[in-house]
């Protein structure tokens, strides 16, 4: 798409974001979800894209998708807007094949093995780590493409509210409340938004508005048990309600919910301990003109036990065990309807000079498809003061999910992992303000489930084969009050099946995807505009029906009115680009939108730094 060139240009020019979207520099940016334990987001060996609270309320976006899309790998299939079902394909891999933690506990789907990022309050969010590449040799399943872990508002000495409207009649709010004090701390929120929607699939004649609402609310707090121990507790839960065009079912009602605790002490100065449990829920109920149709429910229970071992000042040895216990209901049989995972890890990281090396295993035992062992090494060297190059390789599977094994008529219950291995090359580096990194990589995949046809319908085995190569660059600059944001994926994802569609690309994969976010902050004044320019993709594995590729603008501003509020609005998709990402699912045109935030007595202080915590392992920061 020609459109993508000026932003490519910028890009090689270092006008464009870093791996992190943070206003603190990467040096001064502590992350934990790469290693699993805290590092330097410019030290990890893995490319990481970090997003905060600030960064949230800068872009004035209302949902994940909304947030996330263009960001380096990152590209999302929609079916009709705000709320409807959203896939995530990240590097190129399956919407399967990306681990999702929130405040370091699993979330999904154990029948569909996706998580309804749609379904995500963002009101709640204080900040994602989204790590690119395979992280099996640390987590286990799903962590072929890579990880996102979400962390939900933490406490602050400070309060928050606001509200806002859309020229479509949509609304939305949010409130919270922080406190504490040395010995602990607390945040409680709730957000809700309603849209009235678009017309999500004009093509099946049900000329009619496909509305979506959803209420959340979360609570984190933190309580020192001494002077080496800490309690870590949160919750997150939403509900939602969405209407689409089908004659099967055109109504859905979802519940996502999340609770976790970590307790965590020293009791050597080289010894970090910690233990985790969690549970999440994944609940959908579907229905046809009001009349209850289906439901699909998923429990899963969670438990880590890790240990960080300081071997000397530049050595660590990280290791741990995990138990995962996932259980499906509701009005589907499954001859099977539950499953236990346990796996155990080991990692050493160290530097000598002006070499890094991390080196990581893990073996998962499941009582479906019995024992996987994964890997991972990479290695870095500082070529100067401002330039380092890095290289990895990795391997990774991916368990079948219990539509693919049990589901009535369909299941196959011989199916073995899909696994995968994957190999990297990067360079990195930047001075004053700018900061650049370029990720070279190929992902290859074997005993990819797909479905294919057999005399009684359809059947899903392990036959796929997959070959993904991808290049991105991401870079970030500031001068004379500017500062530019942005990225370059370009995306070679080919089928290599053998078959009819040996050769093809993947569908709804683009093989470039663009997003370049500029802003400036002038006295009272701040102002901001976000481009991103797609490439054209096939909406099916035969690559017979193509979708064209779009360019979008986002214009932003904001006001403060008096100390405490703030007046911020945003047109998306100002040149109202017609385009879709799933075929004949539209997509939302011009919309502008209103927000109005009461930023609280000491919005500045409400973060977690305000309250001492030693925290060392990466289950919750």
């Amino acid at each position: 798409m020609r459109t993508a060139l000026v932003p490519v240009a910028l890009s090689m020019a270092g006008l464009l974001p870093a791996s992190t979207l943070a206003n603190a520099s990467p040096a001064e940016t502590i992350i934990v979800t790469a290693a699993r334990s805290p590092e330097r987001l410019d030290e990890s060996l893995a490319p990481v894209t970090l997003i905060t609270r600030a960064d949230i309320e800068r872009l004035q976006a209302l949902d994940l998708p909304e947030l996330l899309t263009g960001l380096p790998g990152m590209q999302f299939a929609n079916s009709g807007g705000r709320g409807k079902s959203t896939s995530l394909f990240l590097r190129g891999t399956n919407s399967d094949h990306v681990l999702v933690l929130i405040d370091g506990v699993k979330v999904g789907s154990a029948t569909t093995g996706t998580t309804a990022f749609e379904q995500l309050p963002v009101e709640q969010i204080e900040r994602i780590e989204i790590v690119r590449g395979p992280r099996s040799s640390l987590y286990g399943s799903e962590a072929l493409g890579g990880i996102i872990q979400i962390f939900t508002r933490r406490g602050g000495s400070a309060h928050s509210f606001g509200f806002g409207g859309d020229s479509e009649g949509g609304s939305h709010l949010h409130g919270g409340i922080s406190g504490g004090s040395e010995r602990g701390w607390f945040h409680l929120g709730i957000s809700a938004l309603e849209t009235p929607g678009i017309d999500s699939r004009p093509s099946v004649g049900q000329p009619d508005r496909d509305g979506y609402w959803n209420v959340s609310g979360s609570a984190r707090a933190g309580m020192r048990l001494g002077e080496r121990s800490e309690l870590l507790l949160s919750w997150l839960r939403a509900r939602s309600e969405n209407e689409f065009d089908s004659t099967a079912q055109n109504q859905s009602r979802n519940t996502q919910q999340v609770l976790g605790a970590v307790l965590q002490a020293a009791p050597l100065a080289r010894w970090h301990t910690s233990l985790g449990v969690g549970r999440s829920l994944d609940d959908g109920r579907n229905f046809l003109d009001e009349a209850f149709s289906s439901r699909f429910v998923t429990h899963r229970d969670t438990a880590s036990w890790q240990n960080d071992l300081t071997l000397t000042r530049a050595h660590t040895l990280s290791f741990g065990a995990d138990y995962q216990r996932d259980r499906v209901g509701g009005t589907t049989a499954y001859d099977v309807d539950s499953r236990v995972n346990t796996g155990v890890f080991v990692q050493y990281h160290g530097r000598s000079g002006k070499h890094e090396l991390q080196l990581s295993v893990r073996r998962d035992d499941n009582d479906q498809f019995g024992t996987h062992t994964t890997g991972g090494a990479a290695w870095g060297y500082r070529l100067s003061d401002s330039l380092r190059l890095t290289a990895s390789h990795g391997t990774a599977f991916k368990a079948p999910t219990f539509n693919q094994l049990y589901f009535p008529g369909f299941g196959n219950p011989a199916l073995q992992p899909e696994s995968s291995r994957s190999t990297e090359i990067g360079l990195d580096g930047g001075a004053g303000a700018w900061q650049w990194g370029l990720s070279a990589f190929e992902t290859r995949i074997e005993d990819l489930i797909v479905n294919t046809s057999v005399p009684a319908g359809l059947m899903p085995i392990n036959i796929g084969r997959a070959r993904i190569r991808g290049l991105e660059l991401d870079a970030q600059a500031s001068w004379e009050g500017w500062t530019t944001r942005g990225s370059v994926t370009l995306l070679d994802p080919v089928d290599r099946s053998d078959g009819a569609h040996d050769g093809h690309r993947l569908p709804r994969r683009a093989r470039h995807d663009v997003r370049l976010e500029i802003d400036r902050q002038f006295p009272r004044l701040g102002i901001g505009a976000t481009l991103h320019a797609v490439g054209d993709r096939h909406d099916d594995a035969a690559n017979t029906r193509r979708l064209p590729g779009y360019l979008t603008v986002d214009l932003r501003l904001q006001y403060p009115i008096g100390s405490r509020w703030l007046l911020q609005a945003r047109a998306a998709n100002l040149f109202d680009e017609r385009y879709e990402t799933v075929a004949t699912y539209a997509q939302p045109g011009r919309t502008v939108f209103l927000t109005v935030r009461h930023l609280g007595p000491s919005r500045a202080s409400g973060s977690s730094a305000d309250f001492p915590s030693f925290t060392r392992t990466g289950v919750m920061p």
